[in-house]
C-alpha cells in the first residue's frame, strides 16, 4: 500500500461504508429514537450535528462545506506531490479523506452530520459520532504516528 491509488482506495472504502451506514440509520430510525445496544454502556442514537466535533461551529453548515472542500484540496495536492508513502501513511490519509468526503455529503445532502454512535460510562455520556469521525480521528492519530517514526529515521 505505497501508491496514490491505495490512498483514494481507502478512502473509498471509508467513504462507502459511511454512507451506507447512515443510509440504514436515516430510514431504518426516526431522529431522535435510540436503540440500546449493551445496556448503560452502548447504543444507537439517530442526532443530526448542524456543527462539527463537540457542536462547535453550530449551524455553520455553509462554512463547514468549505472549509472541508478546501482541506480535500489540499490533501489531495499534497497526495499528488508525494512519490510515495509508507504504509501507514497510505492507511492514515485514506482514512482521513474518507471521514472528511463522508460527512461533507451529508452536510450537503442533509444540512447536517448523521452521527449515531452513543457511548456511556458511569453515567458519563459522551459525545455522538459516526464512523466517517473514527476515519478522521484514527486517520489523524496514525498521521502523527507516522511523522514520529519518519522522524526517527
Amino acid at each position: 500500500m505505497k501508491s496514490r491509488e491505495d490512498i483514494y482506495k481507502i478512502t473509498s472504502i471509508v467513504l462507502l461504508l459511511d454512507q451506507f451506514i447512515k443510509l440504514l440509520i436515516n430510514n431504518l430510525m426516526k431522529l431522535g429514537q435510540e436503540i440500546e445496544v449493551i445496556p448503560n454502556f452502548f447504543s444507537l442514537l439517530y442526532v443530526k450535528n448542524t456543527g462539527a466535533a463537540f457542536s462547535i461551529l453550530r449551524d455553520s453548515t455553509l462554512l463547514l462545506i468549505i472549509i472541508s472542500v478546501l482541506i480535500i484540496i489540499i490533501l489531495d495536492k499534497e497526495i499528488k506531490k508525494q512519490k510515495s508513502f509508507t504504509k501507514l501513511n497510505t492507511l492514515a490519509l485514506g482514512m482521513i479523506m474518507g471521514g472528511i468526503f463522508g460527512n461533507l455529503i451529508d452536510r450537503i445532502l442533509h444540512h447536517g452530520v448523521i452521527d449515531y454512535l452513543s457511548f456511556r460510562l458511569f453515567n458519563h455520556s459522551f459525545p455522538i459520532f459516526n464512523l466517517a469521525d473514527i476515519g478522521i480521528t484514527v486517520g489523524v492519530a496514525l498521521f502523527i504516528i507516522n511523522m514520529f517514526i519518519e522522524k526517527k529515521r
